[in-house]
């Protein structure tokens, strides 16, 4: 003779056997570590790009200032910043982890640090409106080409072309030659 055991009873028994036997799945009994069930927080832009290695913008395991004191003071003996500028000048930059290092951007004069490298060949419809007002024009102005674009552009009979690349991207797809390593105190 057979009894059948209820579904309602069998299901979630299996649910909790299978997801027990799951792979990264406590044992019985066993708290996961605090590493492994949220990454660690800290205010120390060095260490946080050392354990996240590569990131766009610090996310929510980074808990200090916007614009770090030590990046600041690094741009500083980098020269990349004057000593003698308002602070508010001194902190106009961001900061980014790559391969595991602080990387540094400091907006200065209109740099473009936060947008992506425009690695375009394609002319924009302000560069066309520019070449057919300036046939001959032997730059086309950042006012027309935007100021991500890897290129220099200029005018031939009316029509934009590349003359050459004159900045780099680096792996993240940033503008490279804006972007500075801070060397860790």
């Amino acid at each position: 003779m057979h009894h059948r055991i209820p579904t309602a009873i069998v299901l979630p028994l299996i649910a909790a056997l299978l997801g027990a036997c799951a792979p990264g799945a406590p044992e019985a009994g066993v708290t996961p570590t605090s590493a492994s069930a949220k990454p660690s927080v800290t205010s120390d832009p060095f260490a946080y790009c050392a354990a996240v290695g590569t990131i766009d913008a610090p996310d929510a395991r980074y808990n200090g200032a916007a614009m770090p004191e030590v990046i600041v003071e690094r741009m500083i003996q980098g020269g990349f910043v004057s000593a003698d500028a308002p602070p508010q000048i001194q902190q106009n930059a961001v900061w980014r982890c790559m391969d595991g290092q602080v990387v540094v951007c400091h907006f200065g004069a209109n740099l473009p640090c936060e947008e992506r490298a425009d690695t375009s060949m394609v002319p924009t419809k302000e560069m066309q409106e520019y070449c057919a007002a300036n046939p001959d024009s032997d730059v086309i102005p950042a006012v027309a080409t935007g100021r991500s674009t890897v290129y220099e552009w200029r005018c031939t009979d009316g029509n934009p072309q590349v003359v050459r690349q004159v900045v780099q991207v680096d792996v993240q797809g940033y503008l490279a030659d804006y972007w500075y390593l801070v060397p860790a105190p």
